[in-house]
């Protein structure tokens, strides 16, 4: 999906193209703003390939849901466009984790630019956790969902879970997602595998995306799942 980032696009496309692998048979471009198709390499992409442009801005959880509904294959990937790819057997170790019994979302571990690791695998977001977090400094005590940045998830579990909740416009419905799969009964499954993912973190400074992410927060703290998830969880893990 793209919001206006048609260099970082072209540079991911490029690099998908480049792996040239198998298993990679759709690619699917969403322009969230006014934008020129993306032109084909001299020698065309080595997958089918498809553009949606949006008349008006929509939000993530819109989009994704958009592209899975025009997206035929097993497997759907949500991967953001400041994402590389240094790692060439990425596809297939991502498939392989996907494939496992009840796995409803595979993902690779992140790292930031710099290589240091990204902190994408946190625990549910509650008001505690976020003082813990922050203030406190703690490190996460466990992993109950991932950043939706990079993901590999089997159709039949997007589907039992009802794709993206679209009430979410942007910023945790991730992490819905994510607490609505394992209630669901499947699972979130790390693979053997590395990506860079270049983020801004432009929720942290003073605008309309921060007021975003707490308007978010607010729905996801009045929420079913969040607290249902919670239930799930044995006390002391809580």
């Amino acid at each position: 999906m793209s919001h206006g980032q048609r260099n970082l696009v072209a540079s991911l496309l490029g690099e998908i193209a480049a792996q040239r692998d198998p298993l990679v048979r759709e690619v699917i471009v969403t322009h969230n703003l006014p934008d020129a198709p993306l032109a084909a390499p001299a020698q065309g992409w080595p997958f089918a390939f498809t553009e949606i442009f949006n008349a008006t801005p929509s939000g993530f959880a819109a989009n994704h849901n958009r592209a899975f509904a025009a997206c035929r294959m097993p497997l759907f990937c949500v991967v953001n466009p400041d994402v590389e790819l240094p790692d060439p057997a990425i596809w297939r170790r991502l498939a392989a984790a996907a494939r496992g019994p009840r796995v409803g979302c595979a993902y690779p571990r992140l790292l930031n630019g710099d290589g240091s690791p990204q902190d994408h695998e946190r625990e549910a977001v509650t008001p505690f956790a976020l003082w813990r977090r922050h203030v406190l400094k703690r490190p996460e005590r466990r992993c109950d969902w991932v950043s939706g940045a990079f993901w590999l998830v089997p159709a039949e579990a997007w589907r039992a879970a009802g794709g993206l909740d679209e009430r979410f416009h942007m910023y945790c419905e991730d992490a819905d997602f994510c607490l609505r799969l394992q209630l669901a009964g499947f699972t979130l499954a790390p693979a053997d595998a590395v990506a860079r993912h270049c983020a801004q973190r432009a929720s942290r400074r003073p605008g309309l995306r921060m007021l975003w992410h707490a308007a978010s927060l607010v729905r996801l703290w009045t929420h079913p799942p969040l607290w249902r998830f919670l239930g799930t969880l044995p006390k002391a893990r809580q």
